[in-house]
């Protein structure tokens, strides 16, 4: 690097303010090419509000020039907490809908492998085989419900700080007395969303009961998938979470499109219950997601991905009972 000892001697000093740093860039030049009459001051022989103005210039120009650079620089971080401020629902949905087959959603990454993972539209389905899938249905939404109705303590860590990241038995975990009062209120976040279907399920069985068709008991596939929840809900509150989400956001979007176009094909287009809400539906997935998004602000991040690992189990659980209505 020059020494300032190296830099030629200046002429007399500026004869008047500089006011754009530009006037004195050559065109085609940058700024390091500034010409001052043909030589270059040293900035030790200008006044101090000479050398102030130059220096201010020069700081403009160089904001001015290196901005985008800066704003690159600070994208990640943006992203970043942009992200962390979606929560974590949108990490549930991202994974589930790559989950989907290309025919079922725009997201989706598999290919269909069988009947039930094609487009609605294609389905050949039959009124016997939507009874089981009602049924099945109609299991794993009692089983659902019951759960979140009787827990008695959320999850507690091991020091006996209670946690509302999810749901076990007294069995599992313990937590003391005032712990347990204070988060009555968590479990009942839980109860009551408007998103329940068991009661609006029973109404439809009782319709076509009253249509004069016979309705099965549950099958192997409800059976199955109620016996699995109860599981998880005794020692894997994350997991639970992510079949809680998955089973009533799923039957919301998909679950709808299926009902509709199942009732065009079985049931002159009838609507069943199973399909209807009684509030705006924006609004009850909307005050679900920010509930489940502050049940996970507790988790650690191995905790969030340990759900996220689930879904693929959802997916099977919930794929077998839709296969039924093809049966």
């Amino acid at each position: 690097m020059a020494s300032l000892a190296s830099i030629p001697q200046p002429q007399p000093l500026l004869k008047k303010p500089i006011s754009n740093l530009k006037q004195l860039i050559p065109q085609g030049g940058s700024a390091s090419s500034i010409s001052w009459g043909g030589r270059n001051p040293s900035l030790s022989s200008m006044s101090l509000a000479q050398t102030h103005q130059l220096l201010s210039i020069t700081h403009e120009f160089t904001v001015t020039r290196l901005r985008p650079v800066a704003v690159a620089a600070e994208t990640p971080a943006a992203t970043a907490a942009e992200e962390e401020k979606k929560g974590f629902v949108d990490e549930m949905r991202a994974v589930a809908m790559k989950l989907h087959t290309r025919e079922q959603a725009r997201e989706g990454e598999k290919e269909a492998q069988g009947p039930e993972e094609k487009s609605p539209t294609q389905w050949e389905p039959t009124i016997e085989g939507y009874l089981k899938f009602l049924v099945d249905s109609k299991l794993v939404y009692d089983t659902l419900e019951r759960i979140v109705e009787e827990a008695a303590v959320p999850y507690c860590r091991a020091d006996g700080v209670a946690n509302v990241s999810g749901i076990v038995s007294d069995a599992h975990f313990c937590c003391d007395q005032e712990s347990r009062n204070q988060q009555d209120g968590v479990d009942a976040e839980f109860r009551n969303t408007g998103l329940e279907r068991s009661a609006s399920l029973a109404k439809d069985l009782e319709w076509f009961r009253e249509q004069g068709y016979s309705i099965p008991e549950p099958s192997a596939p409800g059976l199955a998938y109620a016996s699995y929840l109860e599981e998880l809900a005794k020692k894997d509150p994350q997991a639970f979470i992510c079949h809680f989400y998955n089973v009533y956001f799923a039957h919301t979007a998909g679950g709808r499109m299926i009902g509709k176009k199942v009732a065009e094909k079985l049931l002159n287009k009838k609507e069943l219950e199973f399909y209807k809400w009684d509030s705006d539906l924006r609004q009850l997935l909307q005050n679900v997601r920010d509930k489940l998004n502050k049940v996970a602000e507790n988790w650690t991040r191995e905790e969030k991905n340990h759900c996220l690992e689930e879904t693929e189990k959802s997916f099977k659980y919930s794929g077998d009972i839709l296969r039924l209505i093809l049966s």
